[in-house]
């Protein structure tokens, strides 16, 4: 029986020491994410056959460097702009943590339709088998971010919830577990059926509409129990920066569910 308010002791954001190099759990959370799309990637080109060898040797290098590069980006110009401003270098201090996945999303699309030109790859293909493996990444890193304890959530108002070393006495939401289990485990559920037991993927686009409108939808739900980011606060009214970045993405899943209704086809 778990007694509450659970509360959580210090957890040590290093995994694990090799030496002087600490890797950290959110290192190994974007390693798993990583490379758990690799597996995905490769078991969907052995049924569809869209990739050739040499494109697939080299998504993992497209991949790691749109979704770093975006996410840090991101996080500078959406989330801290008047610090980074004044400290420009410290835009490439990656070390010292602070990524989005709004911005992540966004180096992953543009760096992915380079990718897709360069090896004359359908785009729209490649990132349907993308959507259904990224929420386990999702997964994996909501998990980094409770064992990092940040990003967790607002008091509770009850004695349901966890007290945060970090954050006062008071037990407080478990957000990102919320995330984990919704943006991670339920929607990847859901995607891999509609891949599986449905004909969605004849209609290139489809899924990924699927990601952006369910993923977007949970966003907005759970940032209502997520603490602010401190330097941020709410945008308006009760209005976070996450639902504010949550909701373009619902419009265009909308209009690739809806008004997008090309037959899959060689796209080159």
């Amino acid at each position: 029986m778990i007694n509450f308010p659970i509360h959580l002791p210090e957890l040590n954001p290093v995994a694990f020491a090799i030496g002087p190099l600490a890797i950290r759990w959110y290192s190994l959370a974007y390693i798993a994410g990583i490379l758990f799309c690799l597996f995905w990637l490769k078991k969907s080109n052995q049924r569809e056959k869209f990739l050739s060898k040499e494109a697939y040797d080299d998504w993992i290098t497209w991949s790691v460097l749109s979704i770093i590069l975006g996410g840090r980006f991101g996080y500078v110009f959406f989330y801290n702009f008047e610090y980074f401003i004044k400290h420009p270098l410290e835009i490439f201090a990656f070390w010292h943590g602070g990524m989005s996945f709004h911005g992540g999303l966004f180096g992953a699309i543009s760096g992915m339709w380079l990718y897709a030109k360069k090896y004359k790859i359908n785009f729209l293909q490649l990132m349907d088998c993308l959507s259904v493996a990224a929420p386990l990444g999702l997964f994996f890193g909501r998990l980094a971010n409770f064992m990092n304890m940040e990003l967790y959530g607002r008091v509770s108002g009850s004695d349901f919830g966890i007290i945060f070393p970090n954050a006062g006495d008071l037990p407080r939401h478990p957000s990102q577990l919320y995330e984990a289990a919704l943006e991670g485990i339920l929607l990847f559920v859901i995607l891999f059926l509609l891949q599986s037991k449905s004909k969605i993927l004849q209609f290139p686009g489809k899924l990924s509409a699927v990601f952006l409108i369910f993923y977007s939808g949970c966003r907005i739900l759970i940032e209502n129990f997520r603490e602010p980011d401190e330097q941020l606060g709410f945008i308006f009214a009760e209005i976070t920066m996450g639902q504010l970045l949550s909701l373009p993405l619902i419009f265009l899943g909308i209009f690739l569910l809806l008004f997008h209704s090309e037959k899959k086809k060689d796209l080159a």
